[in-house]
C-alpha cells in the first residue's frame, strides 16, 4: 500500500460525511485519427447546485482513475489523458467541511501532501495530459488542471478563482508554485492575492484565456467536441502551444513586492495567509517544483490549525448558509404578493432603492416627493443608471426599455400608492417627519399594504405608534451603497404582525439581499456596534491621543478602512445624529463628541484633506478641535476599542437584539465589510481573550470558528 493511499484513507476515516467525487474514465477515439484518449470526468452524482469538491475520499477515487490510465498509457493503449467536469461545474476545490473537523497538525499536513501526491501524477503520466475547464473552477479545481500539460476553457465559465487567501489559506495543491511558473509572478499574484482579497473576485472564461492559464478557448455549445479536436491537433503536431518566457530576474522580485503592498493595504499584516502565499511565490523563483510543493504543504498545515482560517470558514458558512435561512423569520407562506412598490422620497437613497426594486422585482415602482423637480430628478437618476447598465452590456435594449417603463414619479400619493403592496420611506431621519409620512400613507394605501422604513437608528415601534394599523409597519434598513452591500436589517416593531414581516422577508429574498431579523432596539445591529467602536475611538482622540497613533492602533484588525476614513464615508453629520440617538438611549456608554459637533457645524467632511495627491490632516479642522492630555499607546487604543465592542455585543445579545452571536457576525460581514479572517468580530474577540475579560464568557462555543479541542 502506497504512502499516498495510506494518507488519504486515514483522512477519509476522519471525514466520514464527505460527499465523494468519483472520477469516471471513458475512452474516445480522437478526430483526425490522432488516437485514443482517456477522458476522466469529475462528478459527485448531484446536479450543478451541489458543486464537485475534493476531500480525501474524492482524491482516492481520482488516484484510482490515474492508476488505470497510467497503466493504459504504459501499454500504448492511449495517446493522452484529459480531465473535465460535470455540466456547469469543473470542480470547486477542497471540501471545507473536512477542513473544519481537523484537530491535529499532522492530519492537516497529510491533506496537503495527499492532494499533491495525487495531482502530481497527472504531470507525470507517460502521455500528454489535458484539462478541459468546462464550468466553474475554484481552488483545488483550478490546481488539478494546472498539473496538466495543456488546458482549454469554455467561454461560458462564470467563475474561476483561487479564493484560498480570502478564506485564510494558500493555494496549497500547486497554485502558488505552478501558476507563477505558467503565467509569470505578476499575473499569478493578481489571481492569488489581489482578486482573492478583493472580495473573492472571479475570472470569466475569457479572462482565463487572456491571462495564459488556458491555451485555447471555445464556446460552451460544443466545448467538449472542440477541445477534443484541439487536443488531436496538439497530439499530431498541427498545433504548437507557445507560452511566454518567464522573467526570473528583478521583475519577479518586483511582483512579489507589489503583492506585499496589496496585502498591506487590505489587512495591514493582520492575517497571515497572503504573506505565506507570497513567501512561496518568492521561493519558487529559483527552486524546483517539489520544494514549492513542500512549502505549500507546510503553509497549508499551519494555516489549517490557525484561528484566522477557522474564522474564515465560519464566516464563509454564515454567508453561504445562515444567510439563506434567516433565523426567526415567519413562515414564508404568510407572505403576501407584491405587484407594485412605492418609494416616499426621491433623493439619492430613495432613487437607489427604486432602481433595485425595479431590477429585482420587475414590478411598477413609483417615487413621490414634495415637488415635481425632486421627483423628476429621482426618476432621471434611475433611468440614467439603467442606461449605464445598457452601455456596459449588462442588460439588453428591450430590458432597458422595460425597466425604464416600470419606474415613474408622482406628486399625488393617493394615485401613486393606492394599489401598491409595499411602500418604503427614505425621507429625512427625524421621528416627527417619518410619523407624518406614515400618517399620510395610511389614508391612501390598501389595508394589506406593508409600510416599510429605511431608518438607520430610530424606533420602528414609535414610528408606527400613532397609526390605526401599526402592525403593518416594518423596519427595512439598507446599507450604502445599496447595490453593493448585501445586508438588510429587517426590524420587527412591537406590533408588527407575521404577515407583514413575512412579506418583508419575501421581498428581501427577491432583492437578493442577506436578511437578518432584528429586534426594535436603538440603531439595530451594525450602526450600534460601529457607533460604539467609533465613539470609543473619537473619545480617545478627544482625550489627547494623536490621530496617527489611533489609526495605527486599530490596524491589526485589518478592517476595510480606518475609523477616520469611515467617518468621512458615513458623513460626520450622520455619525453625530446616530451617536445622539444612542446617547439618548444609553448615555452611560455613548458619548456625543463636542469635537465631532464642531466638525459638523463647520460643514467639514472629515479630519483629512488632500494636498499634492496625499491625504493629510486638515489644518482647518485641527484648529477647531480641543484635546485633553491623556495619550495612549497603540496597544492601549486597540484594547479600549475592542473592550467597548465586546461589552456592547454582550449587552445586545442579552437584550435579544438578534437571536445569536452568529447574526452579529453576519451583519458585520455583509453590512460593514468586516473581514472574514475576523469571522465578523466575535470569533476574534474570543480568540484574543477579550470576550471573557469583559463579559466573563466566550461568545461562541469552543470549536465554533476555532480549532476543535
Amino acid at each position: 500500500m502506497s504512502t499516498t493511499t495510506e494518507l488519504l484513507q486515514h483522512g477519509a476515516e476522519l471525514f466520514p460525511g464527505e460527499v465523494v467525487t468519483t472520477a469516471h474514465v471513458r475512452h474516445l477515439d480522437l478526430p483526425l485519427q490522432a488516437g485514443r484518449l482517456a477522458l476522466i470526468t469529475l462528478d459527485n452524482g448531484f446536479d450543478h447546485t451541489k458543486p464537485t469538491t475534493f476531500g480525501p475520499g474524492s482524491l482516492l477515487k481520482l488516484s484510482a482513475a490515474l492508476d488505470q490510465v497510467e497503466a493504459e498509457a504504459a501499454e500504448g493503449e492511449i495517446v493522452g489523458v484529459a480531465v473535465t467536469g460535470k455540466p456547469f461545474i469543473f470542480a470547486v476545490g477542497a471540501d471545507l467541511k473536512g477542513v473544519e473537523i481537523l484537530k491535529e497538525h499532522a492530519d492537516a499536513l497529510a491533506i496537503g501532501k495527499g492532494g499533491h501526491e495525487v495531482f502530481k501524477r497527472i504531470a507525470a503520466l507517460p502521455v500528454p495530459s489535458f484539462a478541459f475547464y468546462n464550468g466553474a473552477a475554484m481552488g483545488g479545481g483550478v490546481e488539478v488542471g494546472l498539473h496538466a500539460t495543456y488546458r482549454t476553457v469554455s467561454a461560458g465559465v462564470p467563475a474561476f478563482s483561487l479564493p484560498e487567501v480570502f478564506l485564510g489559506l494558500v493555494p496549497g495543491w500547486g497554485g502558488c508554485t505552478l501558476l507563477p511558473n505558467l503565467i509569470g509572478p505578476s499575473k499569478a499574484i493578481k489571481v492569488i492575492i489581489e482578486n482573492s482579497m478583493n472580495q473573492n473576485k472571479q475570472l470569466k472564461g475569457k479572462d482565463v484565456f487572456e491571462l495564459g492559464i488556458a491555451d485555447a478557448i471555445f464556446e460552451p455549445a460544443d466545448f467538449l467536441e472542440q477541445s477534443l479536436l484541439w487536443a488531436a491537433k496538439v497530439l499530431k503536431g498541427d498545433v504548437v502551444v507557445e507560452r511566454e518566457e518567464i522573467d526570473r530576474g528583478k521583475a519577479w522580485d518586483d511582483a512579489v513586492a507589489w503583492g506585499r503592498l496589496v496585502a498591506d493595504a487590505k489587512v495591514h499584516g493582520a492575517a497571515p495567509a497572503a504573506y505565506k502565499a507570497l513567501d512561496i511565490i518568492a521561493q519558487v523563483k529559483d527552486s524546483d517544483l517539489q520544494a514549492g510543493f513542500d512549502a505549500e504543504d507546510a503553509a497549508l498545515a499551519d494555516l489549517i490549525m490557525s484561528g484566522e482560517l477557522r474564522s474564515g470558514i465560519y464566516a464563509f458558512n454564515l454567508v453561504q448558509r445562515r444567510a439563506k435561512r434567516p433565523v426567526g423569520a415567519p413562515d414564508k407562506s404568510l407572505a403576501r404578493p407584491v405587484t407594485k412598490v412605492g418609494v416616499v422620497g426621491a433623493g439619492l437613497m430613495a432613487s437607489q432603492l427604486a432602481l433595485l426594486f425595479a431590477r429585482r422585482l420587475e414590478v411598477p415602482v413609483v417615487l413621490t416627493d414634495i415637488d415635481q423637480e425632486r421627483v423628476d430628478k429621482g426618476v432621471g437618476y434611475v433611468h440614467a443608471e439603467i442606461d449605464k447598465l445598457l452601455g456596459k452590456g449588462r442588460i439588453g435594449q428591450d430590458k432597458a426599455n422595460r425597466l425604464k417603463g416600470l419606474v415613474s414619479g408622482s406628486l399625488d400619493k393617493a394615485a401613486a400608492f393606492g394599489d401598491a403592496d409595499f411602500v418604503i420611506e427614505a425621507v429625512f431621519e427625524e421621528m416627527g417627519v417619518k410619523q407624518a409620512v406614515f400618517a399620510d400613507l395610511e389614508n391612501v394605501v390598501s389595508p394589506t399594504c406593508v409600510l416599510a422604513t429605511n431608518t438607520s437608528s430610530l424606533s420602528v415601534t414609535e414610528m408606527a405608534s400613532k397609526l390605526k394599523h401599526p402592525e403593518r409597519v416594518v423596519g427595512f434598513h439598507f446599507f450604502n451603497p445599496v447595490a453593493i452591500l448585501p445586508l438588510l436589517e429587517i426590524v420587527r416593531g412591537e406590533q408588527t404582525d407575521d404577515a407583514s414581516l413575512a412579506t418583508a422577508f419575501g421581498v428581501s429574498k427577491k432583492l437578493k439581499k442577506t436578511s437578518v431579523l432584528v429586534k426594535d432596539a436603538p440603531a439595530f445591529v451594525v450602526n450600534r456596534i460601529l457607533t460604539r467602536f467609533m465613539g470609543e475611538i473619537q473619545t480617545i482622540i478627544d482625550e489627547g491621543t494623536p490621530i496617527a497613533t489611533v489609526e495605527k492602533g486599530v490596524e491589526p484588525l485589518g478592517l476595510p478602512m480606518s475609523p477616520i476614513v469611515l467617518l468621512e464615508l458615513v458623513g460626520p453629520a450622520i455619525a453625530l445624529h446616530v451617536s445622539e440617538t444612542l446617547h439618548g438611549a444609553f448615555p452611560e456608554r455613548f458619548a456625543v463628541s463636542e469635537n465631532l459637533g464642531k466638525v459638523v457645524k463647520a460643514g467639514k467632511r472629515g479630519f483629512y484633506t488632500w494636498v499634492d495627491g496625499k491625504q493629510v490632516l486638515d489644518p482647518e479642522v485641527l484648529e477647531l478641535l480641543s484635546f485633553g492630555d491623556t495619550v495612549l499607546t497603540e496597544e492601549q487604543v486597540l484594547t479600549r476599542a475592542l473592550e467597548a465592542v465586546a461589552q456592547e455585543i454582550g449587552l445586545m445579545l442579552e437584550e435579544g437584539v438578534v437571536a445569536e452571536a452568529q447574526d452579529i457576525d453576519l451583519c458585520m460581514i455583509t453590512g460593514a465589510g468586516w473581514p472574514f479572517h475576523l469571522g465578523g468580530i466575535t470569533p476574534y474577540l474570543d480568540r484574543e481573550g477579550v470576550s471573557e475579560r469583559v463579559n466573563g464568557k466566550r461568545f461562541l462555543a469552543p470549536g465554533v470558528a476555532s480549532v476543535p479541542a
